[in-house]
């Protein structure tokens, strides 16, 4: 790593603040001092070490954009414009314009907002700008769309909570709409936000009941929520106890507030895979109030207990958004399939074979047709790709990335990730595909993966399911006798081939090791000396370690997989008390996070197995049956 020693020279000099500064030795080295004093919040520093980068340098624009971010920290709407001006287009401009625009929302500053507003392309817009957005039409007598969104019990930022203000004032949501607002932000503790909600909107919270549910009043409103706050609170931990007390106290209460109680439950229950009491709580709840989490859970209790008939009617009840996903539209298709009614499941076979997903493939092979990973039709040449490589954009990405190998700087690499992925908007196929041969040839793995499966018509196969080191992964595959499609299927979706892949737990390196696991595992191998991300001793532990819970999982692929990403412990309690079809056993895993992991490798695995020119084994096959526990 190269040492910025004319930094800190600077700071041995004494050099006043508008004195000239010392060249460094490279424009790299001085962004790497721009980011510092950024950190330091030395502008003036970071300011003059700005206006001493080249005119060329692709990243020239950087030290200014980390001064308009603490512009906007000072609400100096003048540096923001100076910036804009500055590098009116790019991602750097449309992601201070997207934080200026909230500001401006919060100041109610609403001729700027609207200035600005307009300038800011719809994919630009993060959630909070797009509810300032609707509050400025609101403002102007335009009603904003799709507010029941606000019904699916998750936190919102301070933008949104003014439009849901503003929406009530206006009488476009009623008082019944707010309590079901309020009893979802209490149900998911958000308990500080659904008190502001209330203060806000004049509701009848009982915030003194809230602290001691057991003085509350069930004969006023507020007092029905605490204590049905109470009651979703102990059902995370006692289900029993909290169902008896809502059975007690559910004579004083409302039919709505009834239902929510039991719905909650429902969901509790079916999470635990209790899904027989699951199913029975669930048809006590209020159907109006159910989010989409509870009907998918819903679905998942009755598919759990491979009661076919019940799993038809509840996708049928589905609201039409949630129903025309792709999980459920080959789950009606496979319940139609079982209940012996194949004509009428094919069509839905169909619509969800469209694409390159875990469902697609399902649906694909219940048609009886096989994958095919064939090569795209055509390919880009090399005037595309040189255009390609001569977009801004993708400069500043490869040089970001650059800074990023070359001085150890992760932080760079996302950088050069969000300037990647900016770069390939609205872009055709073929440009899509030259983007992801750039990305290849320069190691940037995942964004040649995150290019090539942007594709619509023209597809390469080779470039969505990359095989960078090889021959390392088949050493270790063959030597431990495991499918080396399936270990690349894992590494595929644990690190996108970015060795310097580090997650917020701390597992690191292509196949996420946690420490404790690398540290076990090399002493179970005799490593005694080693460092985790170090490729070949990364695949090399990661590897044993997969074969390791292959071999105490009962051999079974989809148990492993839950289990690298859970722990055994876990993909043990998951299995039934009979055998399972493994696509039954992945999709009620209760943690969303396992569920899309273990369904995205397997996938993967029969899509590398198709690269690599295996036999051809179906991902139904693959998918095998769970044993019993």
């Amino acid at each position: 790593m190269k040492v910025l020693t004319s930094t800190f020279r600077l700071a041995a000099m004494g050099l006043a603040l508008g004195a000239a500064l010392p060249a460094l030795a490279g424009p790299d080295d001085t962004l790497l001092a721009a980011r510092d004093a950024y950190r330091a919040n030395d502008l003036a520093r970071l300011a003059q070490l700005g206006d001493s980068l080249p005119a060329s340098y692709p990243l020239k624009d950087y030290p200014a954009y980390w001064l308009a971010w603490k512009a906007l920290d000072r609400n100096d709407d003048v540096e923001v414009m100076r910036f804009l001006a500055r590098a009116p287009g790019g991602l750097m401009a449309e992601r201070i314009r997207n934080e200026w625009v909230k500001k401006l929302g919060q100041r109610e500053n609403w001729t700027s907002f609207a200035e600005e507003w307009k300038k800011l392309p719809e994919e630009g817009r993060d959630e909070e700008s797009g509810c300032y957005g609707q509050l400025m039409l609101l403002r102007q007598g335009q009603k904003p769309d799709n507010l029941d969104r606000f019904l699916e019990g998750k936190s919102a930022p301070d933008g949104c909570n003014r439009l849901i203000e503003g929406a009530y004032a206006r009488s476009l949501i009623d008082q019944d709409w707010l309590w079901r607002r309020t009893r979802l932000l209490l149900a998911g503790n958000f308990v500080s936000q659904a008190r502001q909600l209330a203060a806000d909107t004049q509701l009848p919270l009982d915030n003194a009941a809230l602290n001691k549910p057991a003085y509350a009043n069930l004969a006023t409103p507020g007092g029905q929520e605490a204590v049905l706050y109470d009651i979703v609170r102990k059902g995370k931990t006692d289900l029993d106890g909290a169902a008896s007390a809502l059975l007690r106290a559910a004579p004083e209460m409302t039919p709505d507030r009834r239902g929510f109680g039991w719905g909650q439950l429902a969901l509790l229950s079916a999470r635990k895979q209790l899904a027989g009491q699951a199913l029975q709580w669930f048809d006590k709840a209020d159907p109006r109030q159910l989010t989409t989490e509870q009907w998918e859970w819903w679905a998942r209790s009755a598919l759990r207990l491979e009661q076919w008939t019940q799993l038809d009617g509840i996708i049928r009840r589905m609201p039409q958004a949630v129903s025309s996903r792709p999980a459920w539209r080959y789950w009606l298709a496979r319940s139609l399939k079982q209940q012996g009614r194949p004509v009428e499941a094919a069509p839905l076979f169909s619509l969800a074979s469209v694409g390159h997903s875990y469902y697609a493939l399902l649906s694909l092979e219940e048609l009886g047709n096989s994958l095919s990973a064939s090569a795209s039709k055509g390919t880009p040449g090399p005037d595309e790709v040189s255009q390609m490589r001569a977009d801004p954009a993708i400069r500043r990405s490869l040089a970001l990335l650059a800074v990023a190998e070359v001085y150890t700087k992760p932080e760079f690499r996302t950088d050069a990730q969000r300037e990647w992925r900016w770069a390939m908007r609205g872009r055709d196929d073929m440009e899509l595909l030259a983007a992801a041969e750039i990305a290849r040839k320069e190691g940037f793995y995942d964004m040649a993966i995150y290019s090539a499966e942007r594709t619509k018509e023209e597809h390469d196969f080779s470039l969505r399911y990359l095989t960078p080191y090889r021959e390392i992964t088949r050493k270790y595959a063959g030597q431990l006798d495991i499918d080396d499609a399936w270990v690349y299927g894992l590494i595929r979706q644990e690190s996108r081939f970015i060795t310097m892949a580090r997650s917020g737990v701390g597992a690191s390196g292509l196949m996420q090791l946690m420490p404790a696991t690398a540290k076990w595992a090399a002493k179970k191998i005799g490593l005694t000396h080693f460092a985790v991300n170090d490729i070949d001793t990364n695949v090399q532990l990661g590897t044993w370690y997969l074969r390791y819970v292959l071999d105490n999982l009962s051999g079974n692929m989809v148990m492993a997989t839950a289990a690298y990403n859970a722990g055994p412990g876990r993909a043990r309690n998951w299995q039934a008390d009979r055998p399972l079809d493994g696509t039954i056993y992945a999709e009620t895993i209760p943690f969303s996070e396992t569920r899309d992991y273990v369904q995205k490798v397997m996938a993967n695995a029969a899509y590398y197995s198709s690269t690599f020119g295996h036999a051809n084994i179906s991902l139904k096959n693959r998918m095998g049956v769970v044993p019993a526990r």
